[in-house]
C-alpha cells in the first residue's frame, strides 16, 4: 500500500488475532497515545504497520524471515522439502500457504506489452514520488484505485481515474447507529448487512453451500468502492471517467495510448505518460511459482483456486491454504484480517491432532 493510505476496515475489525486478545489495535493505540475509535476513525497505514510489528515482536518473537524458493513433495510420502534462497533446505510434515495477495496481481492483458517504466500495478507502490508532475491514468474503481488517484494528485500529477462502472464512494455512517439501522443492517467485521453477518459468523455453513453459489457470492459480494473518508480528496480534484472499458493499449516513445469502449458503444482514445492498473487481484495457483510443477499439477482446483477440506487442507495431505486463496471455499471473510480467528483456530486444532 502506498504511504498515506487509510485502511478501509473499521478499527474494531482491524486487530490481529491472538487467542487471549492481549494486543488489539485499540490496546496498541492507547499504549502509544494514538487516536482510535471502533468506528468512524480511519486507521492510517503507518499506524497499522507499527501495530503489526509490535504484535510480531511480542507474540511471535521466534519468526524467521527467510525466502522459500521451492516446495517439493513426492507422492506416497508425508514429507515436504523446502528450498531456501540461501541454498539450504529442510523437510516439513505440514505446510501452510499464507501468502495473501502478493502473488495474485491482476494486470489486464492489454497492458502487458507496455514497458514497465510506463505501466505498473497499484501494489507496486510504497513511495509515489516518482510520479510527481507526470500525466497518469489510474484504471479501476475500487479502494486502491480511488486512494491512489487521490495520493498521486497530491504529488502534483495530472490524474484521470477511469472505471468500467460508476465510481462508488461509501457514505459516512451516523454514529452511534440508530436502533432501526442496527436491526436492519447489523454490523460485521466486513461491513453492515445480514449477508455480511452470515459470511462472518457462519463460514462453515458457507462451506456447505453448492459450489456454484459459493463462487458467485465471492465474485459479487462487496464490490469495488472507496472509503467515505476519500470523498473530499477525490471529488472535484481528480477527473473521473466512468463507463469506459479498456480494449487496446500501445506504446510510442514516452507515451501510452489507451483505447476504450464507452458505455454508449463508441470508442475513445486517451494518451498518458504512465498507466496504473489498480485492477485488483485474482487468485491463481499457477502464479505460485515456488510450488514445483508436479506438486501444483496434483492439486485439485476450481477456476485455479484450491479445493479445500473443512480444515483448510488441500487435496495433498499436509498442504493447507489460508487467506484469499480459501475464499471460494469459506467465503468473503477470508479476504479480511478479521477472518484470522476462525482460520487459526481451525488449522491449529487440526495440526495438534496430527502431531498427536
Amino acid at each position: 500500500m502506498p504511504r498515506g493510505m487509510l485502511l478501509k476496515s473499521e478499527g474494531f475489525a482491524s486487530s490481529l488475532f491472538d487467542p487471549g486478545a492481549t494486543l488489539t489495535l485499540q490496546d496498541f493505540c492507547k499504549q502509544n497515545a494514538l487516536p482510535y475509535a471502533d468506528m468512524g476513525h480511519p486507521i492510517p497505514l503507518d499506524v497499522f504497520v507499527s501495530y503489526g510489528r509490535a504484535f510480531q515482536e511480542r507474540l511471535v518473537p521466534h519468526l524467521e524471515q527467510r525466502n522459500i524458493v521451492a516446495i517439493h513433495h513426492n507422492p506416497g510420502t508425508s514429507a515436504f522439502h523446502l528450498d531456501v534462497d540461501d541454498g539450504t533446505s529442510f523437510a516439513a510434515r505440514n505446510v501452510v500457504i499464507a501468502v495473501g495477495l502478493s502473488y495474485f496481481r491482476n494486470v489486464p492483458a492489454e497492458l502487458k506489452k507496455i514497458p514497465p517504466e510506463h505501466r505498473s500495478h497499484s501494489a507496486d507502490y510504497g513511495d509515489l514520488s516518482g510520479l510527481k508532475n507526470k500525466d497518469v491514468i489510474v484504471l479501476g474503481g475500487g479502494a486502491s484505485a480511488i486512494d491512489l488517484a487521490a495520493l498521486v494528485h497530491e504529488q502534483g500529477a495530472k490524474v484521470r481515474l477511469i472505471a468500467r462502472r460508476a465510481i462508488v464512494l461509501m457514505t459516512k455512517m451516523q454514529l452511534p447507529r440508530p436502533l432501526h439501522e442496527r436491526v436492519r443492517n447489523p454490523m460485521s467485521g466486513i461491513g453492515p448487512g445480514w449477508r455480511s453477518r452470515f459470511y462472518t459468523d457462519a463460514p462453515l455453513a458457507f462451506y456447505l453451500l453448492p459450489r456454484e453459489t459459493r463462487l458467485r457470492i465471492v465474485k459479487n459480494h462487496l464490490g469495488p468502492g472507496g472509503g467515505w473518508f476519500m470523498h473530499d480528496r477525490v471529488v472535484g480534484r481528480v477527473q473521473i471517467i466512468e463507463g469506459h472499458r479498456l480494449r487496446q493499449a500501445s506504446h510510442r516513445d514516452s507515451d501510452v495510448e489507451l483505447r476504450f469502449q464507452t458505455a454508449s458503444g463508441g470508442e475513445k482514445r486517451l494518451t498518458t505518460e504512465h498507466v496504473i492498473a489498480a485492477t485488483g487481484y485474482r487468485v491463481d495457483l499457477r502464479a505460485l511459482t515456488f510450488l514445483d510443477d508436479d506438486l501444483r499439477g496434483r492439486l485439485q482446483h476450481v477456476e485455479w483456486t484450491p479445493v479445500l477440506s473443512s480444515q483448510f487442507e488441500s487435496s495433498i495431505p499436509g498442504l493447507y491454504f489460508v487467506g484469499p486463496a480459501a475464499a471460494n471455499c469459506f467465503g468473503p471473510l477470508m479476504r479480511f484480517a478479521v477472518g484470522a480467528g476462525f482460520v487459526s483456530r481451525r488449522i491449529s486444532r487440526r495440526l495438534a491432532r496430527s502431531a498427536r
